[in-house]
């Protein structure tokens, strides 16, 4: 006899379990990890081997910082695996720059799903619900990220998630494979930082500039120094998904923009664990995704999230199905975590989202999690072990 699902008790465990996990100290309690502002980073072995790692590529350090990073010729563009550099530059994202950025609209016509390996009926649109401010008591390890494109400054969301190879001080961020790297038609993106708990009073977009930047960023700012998605992703990712949609996904290894020994995850104070053998589509009976949604009609500043029961969606036949939930979040939610609930409650992250329809913002879809992402992850855990 089949299981009866119960959506709405699910949803009210998952919100419950993700908030209960958001036990962070107080952004304005220095015990609580607020990165030391008087800490100089560019003398530390990291900063030198960056310097290294930039003159191998032909890139001035100072140069690059003083507006050289703005040079998008395609011959300039780094594309490869091991290319990423991405030097701090102080104060470069400021709360107005912050709010001015776009969303990487990350789209699918619909018609070019029709019999495309298997695919359920398109759910019915979730509407995306606010989350309860401050959002580092009710989802401390979701954030945004910002970053450099051709098209101009871009924002997708984020969460932190623990590190294997440093328990309870990781400094690792899941996001989106297209929040990080153009895909198939280009190279890395640049100036890539992530703030958690953006804006979180959740004040509205015209009180940004006139908002203490501790209150927009309460942890403080958090730039990549190294960044890794999937091969299939830099191979056949576009800005329609692509055939890189089923391996869209990302995992950032951060740094705060001022210094300070404390972790990311001690700051603050969560991270989440990351599920690479979850069940079965069919067999899970709830999933949600929280972001900052930026397209219309929201407006990029505050935190939403949807639960839903995930349904399966499929590119192309041959590649791995997709989960797909019904979500009226739109673009800048893209790289948002995917959470459903282990065995034991507690919320693990399971995917993020990666697509959405072309017309219309009824539903989201995101990768499975298998063991390409498995070895994305690993690797970078292996690369900070004991950093």
């Amino acid at each position: 006899m089949a299981s009866i699902r119960r959506p709405a008790l699910a949803a009210a465990a998952l919100v419950a379990a993700l908030t209960l996990t958001a036990t962070a100290c107080d952004p304005q309690d220095e015990a609580g990890g607020k990165p030391d502002s008087t800490a100089d980073h560019s003398n530390s072995d990291l900063a030198k081997g960056l310097k290294e790692r930039l003159r191998g590529l032909g890139v001035d350090l100072e140069k690059w910082k003083g507006g050289a990073w703005k040079d998008w010729d395609r011959d300039n563009w780094l594309r490869e695996a091991s290319d990423f550099i991405n030097p701090i530059i102080d104060n470069l994202w400021d709360p107005e720059r912050m709010h001015k950025a776009k969303d990487p609209a990350n789209e699918v016509n619909p018609e070019a799903l029709n019999e495309q390996g298997v695919t359920d009926p398109v759910p019915a649109p979730v509407t995306a619900k606010p989350v309860p401010t401050p959002y580092h008591e009710n989802a401390a390890p979701v954030g945004k990220v910002f970053f450099d494109s051709p098209k101009g400054a871009m924002v997708c969301s984020a969460t932190v998630v623990k590190d294997p190879k440093n328990p309870g001080k990781s400094n690792l961020v899941w996001t989106a494979g297209h929040c990080v790297h153009s895909g198939s038609d280009g190279g890395w993106y640049r100036n890539i930082a992530f703030v958690p708990s953006f804006n979180d009073t959740g004040v509205e977009p015209s009180q940004l500039s006139s908002t203490p930047r501790e209150k927009i960023a309460p942890y403080g700012q958090w730039w990549a120094d190294w960044a890794s998605t999937s091969s299939q992703w830099i191979s056949g990712g576009s800005n329609s998904g692509g055939e890189g949609a089923p391996y869209d996904f990302a995992v950032l290894h951060v740094q705060p923009e001022n210094g300070g020994g404390k972790s990311l995850e001690e700051t603050v104070g969560a991270a989440l664990p990351v599920e690479f053998a979850a069940p079965a589509i069919t067999e899970l009976d709830t999933m949600g995704a929280w972001g900052y949604p930026a397209a219309p009609p929201y407006n990029g500043v505050k935190m939403h999230s949807c639960v839903d029961n995930p349904s399966r969606l499929s590119i192309k036949a041959g590649l791995p199905t997709m989960y797909r939930i019904g979500c009226t979040m739109t673009g800048g939610s893209s790289g948002g975590g995917w959470f459903a609930p282990q065995a034991n409650g507690q919320p693990a992250l399971v995917s993020n989202t990666s697509i959405g329809p072309a017309s219309g913002n009824g539903w989201l879809a995101g990768p499975r999690l298998g063991s390409e992402a498995k070895a994305v992850y690993t690797a970078v855990s292996d690369k900070f072990a004991g950093n």
